[in-house]
């Protein structure tokens, strides 16, 4: 039985053309980019054209990509580097974000700093006038994803970063979800700060990079060499980072075929499950075109998940899935209140390379049938 995979979101597999150039560089660009001799500098100008391919796929400079392990560290960096570069104790951010960002805000509480967590409305869009209001004299960083990895909601970036020309706060967001999916341009977002990952590129695991503006105050996380800048010590992982550029440039070529080959899935679904007279609801708006996610009043989430991968379908929801319970997402959660039923009978569909508009099909009418089943229990 085939295995339709809908679960891109969560990672996606490598592009043949990434995963061809990953394996010949591991041999062939084995060296390290701080020698000075030729198969160290035969690695470093694989390191810098790559860093040039993805600066240039958000408007950035070379100088301002800082790679990293992947979009975790990348959060990390920017987070408690800028804690750790500026006076001032209080951050900003939403209910909403990803737990490498609410995590590592955490932290920084148990170290003294207060963290303003904003609310987000139902379709999971926070309001920059919230931002606005929130805003203190003390206030040193503001971190708002750019578009949620359960939901899909894309926040409105631009606007927030607007408000805060001038203030002398830092603006961070993380782009992993939307990277490869979104035309992205720093300046235009008025971003100081951007994390991105490669998995969810089609690109190796344990790979990215945080776009810093020139001048942008940072302290490193990681000591020891000088590379990047001396801004993330330890050695590129040159092959990873050629393959990370190699899926980017992919992605920027099939970015619109791709964003209207999803938006049909997402259109086969709602077929489906209209005529077939399936009662649901869409959680969010303004949604990244791969991320399908969906309540379906009367299911339990961990069976209907569970009858799912039986009938071979690969997907997921905003719960994680525990021994003989499930946490409610905090994404909706936040939407939706702690009592609300979309906590429990939500499931996230999303979509990536090598699916056809058969295997949508296909997926939506299992689907179906196991809400029908379920149903009648």
């Amino acid at each position: 039985m085939k295995q339709i995979y809908l679960d891109h979101a969560a990672t996606s597999p490598m592009h043949p053309q990434a995963a061809k150039v990953f394996a010949e560089a591991l041999g062939a660009h084995f060296g390290n980019p701080s020698s000075i001799h030729q198969t160290g500098r035969n690695a470093r100008r694989v390191l810098d054209e790559s860093r040039r391919v993805l600066a240039n796929s958000i408007h950035a400079d070379d100088p301002e990509i800082i790679f990293t392990s992947g979009g975790t560290e990348a959060d990390n960096l920017a987070i408690f580097g800028t804690a750790n570069a500026k006076e001032g104790r209080h951050i900003i951010t939403t209910q909403a974000e990803h737990h490498a960002v609410l995590h590592a805000c955490e932290e920084l509480e148990k170290a003294g700093y207060q963290v303003t967590y904003l609310p987000v409305d139902e379709t999971g869009r926070v309001h920059p006038e919230d931002v606005k209001q929130a805003l203190r004299v003390d206030t040193i960083l503001v971190t708002v994803m750019l578009a949620n990895n359960e939901i899909g909601s894309i926040q409105p970036i631009a606007e927030i970063g607007e408000l805060l020309k001038g203030t002398g706060v830092t603006f961070h967001t993380d782009a992993v979800q939307a990277y490869g999916l979104l035309p992205i341009d720093v300046d235009r977002l008025n971003v100081d700060l951007l994390s991105v990952s490669a998995h969810k590129v089609n690109g190796p695991k344990g790979i990215g990079f945080l776009y810093q503006r020139k001048n942008t105050p940072l302290k490193p996380l990681v000591f020891g060499g000088e590379q990047e800048r001396k801004r993330r010590a330890g050695t590129e992982n040159v092959p990873a980072i050629q393959a990370f550029a190699t899926a980017v440039q992919i992605a920027q070529e099939t970015m619109e075929d791709k964003r209207q080959s999803f938006t049909e899935y997402k259109e086969l679904f709602r077929s489906a499950f209209e005529q077939h007279a399936i009662d649901f609801k869409e959680n969010g708006t303004d949604q990244l075109p791969h991320i399908f996610n969906v309540s379906i009043p009367g299911i339990d989430i961990e069976s209907f998940l569970v009858n799912l991968d039986l009938s071979g379908v690969s997907a997921s929801s905003g719960s994680a899935c525990t021994a003989g319970s499930i946490d409610p997402s905090h994404v909706l959660v936040a939407m939706y209140g702690i009592d609300a039923p979309e906590l429990r009978n939500s499931i996230r569909f999303s979509f990536g390379i090598g699916l056809t508009a058969t295997d949508i099909t296909q997926a939506a009418d299992k689907t179906v049938q196991i809400t029908k089943r379920l149903a009648q229990k």
